[in-house]
């Protein structure tokens, strides 16, 4: 079976770009798989894509500034925020929010192919493929959501702002629509009016070695981006918390925009001797087992891959009670839950999990917790997804 990815950003750090890699790559040893891509690039070393079977097309969309540029960004302002959200208004942000000419370049690339399925990595270029299902020679196409419904549509500057109606209807063009938890199912079912599927993200790394009790350390990763992994509340809480605690220490791993912020934070709050932040590195593993407690603090998730990483290393988990950590994690027994966005509530929790006479039984649990995201129930639940309705 011919497949194709269809994705914008592949050969940079991200949770998706891991993804895209790991599953791609286990698809390729039974199929012929082909990512087609924004992201130029001759360096296929990133996420092993060198010792792969992987092949790479490339697809460009010039930004000119002609009259049929200024068309298009005046129709999706005017459908964003004045027209009623009606089926003819959708046909014309449908016009625009893809240009035509973008269009008949995604066929041609498709098309040339003779590809059995394609699949659109992420809302936006799931929104592409579907614009254009009509003249696709595909028997299959998918739309991979990497987000959740509420940071698709409800969170604050949602990613798809004002696009809920739209998405909805142009969305029922594509075969199969693909989501990460049981919660956005119900939601994009009852909200949406689509049929999605469940498919967890696998883990996307070997785990080498094991957590214990004896670092005292909080570890938290991610990126630095504004309010998303809710490293603010993690430094808020952690100073609260070192006022009754003198031994424990927090780490916390990632890059970003919001890091000179973040900093400026721990030194207001005097707890710079007692938190370190380290970079990204591909030895992620180093740290998931020198830490005793993986702290998740992040206001929305799609499917954070760094849970099912921290526990495979053996690591009880503190996490904000989002949604998807809620489906994932309660009544495991493999750490505790707080309020999200409530920084008091996260500081309880680390002092209840920093005193627990629980810690074996909870790194226990997050272990077998863990093989519910291996690659091979994944990869069993894609290819149920590759047979023409």
């Amino acid at each position: 079976m011919k497949i194709l990815f269809y994705a914008d950003t592949v050969f940079s750090f991200g949770g998706v770009q891991r993804v895209l890699a790991v599953v791609a790559k286990a698809l390729s040893e039974c199929h012929d798989v082909t990512i087609l891509t924004t992201d130029r690039s001759t360096d296929l070393s990133m996420y092993s894509y060198d010792e792969s079977r992987i092949c790479f097309d490339y697809i460009g969309y010039p930004k000119r500034r002609n009259a049929v540029f200024l068309l298009s960004k005046a129709c999706s302002l005017a459908y964003k925020h004045l027209l009623p959200k009606t089926g003819l208004t959708a046909r014309l942000y449908h016009w625009s929010f893809f240009q035509p000419r973008f269009k008949r370049s995604l066929v041609a690339h498709v098309n040339r192919g003779d590809y059995d399925v394609v699949i659109g990595v992420h809302a936006f270029l799931s929104l592409h493929l579907a614009s254009v299902r009509h003249l696709l020679n595909v028997p299959v196409a998918i739309g991979w959501m990497h987000n959740s419904y509420e940071a698709l549509f409800v969170k604050r500057d949602p990613y798809l702002p004002r696009l809920k109606s739209f998405f909805g209807e142009e969305m029922k063009r594509l075969d199969r629509i693909v989501v990460l938890t049981r919660h956005d199912a119900d939601l994009f079912r009852s909200c949406l009016g689509l049929e999605p599927t469940v498919v967890y993200n696998p883990l996307t790394l070997e785990p080498r070695g094991k957590a214990s009790a004896a670092p005292r350390k909080f570890l938290a990763v991610g990126r630095f981006s504004p309010l998303h992994k809710g490293f603010d509340l993690l430094v808020k809480a952690f100073s609260l918390f070192a006022k009754t605690d003198g031994d424990w220490t927090l780490e916390i791993v990632g890059e970003g925009p919001e890091e000179p912020m973040i900093r400026s934070l721990i030194v207001s709050a005097g707890v710079e001797h007692r938190v370190t932040i380290s970079p990204f590195t591909s030895d992620i593993q180093r740290h998931y087992a020198s830490a005793s407690v993986f702290v998740l603090s992040s206001r929305w998730e799609g499917q954070p891959l760094v849970l099912a990483e921290a526990m495979a290393h053996g690591l009880p988990v503190v996490a904000s009670n989002i949604p998807v950590v809620v489906e994932l994690l309660e009544g495991k027994e493999a750490g505790i839950l707080f309020e999200s966005g409530n920084a008091e509530a996260l500081a309880d929790a680390l002092t209840a999990v920093s005193r627990t006479t629980s810690w074996e039984s909870m790194s226990l649990n997050a272990l077998s917790l863990s093989s519910t995201f291996g690659i091979d129930e994944c990869i069993m639940r894609w290819n149920s997804l590759f047979v023409a309705k």
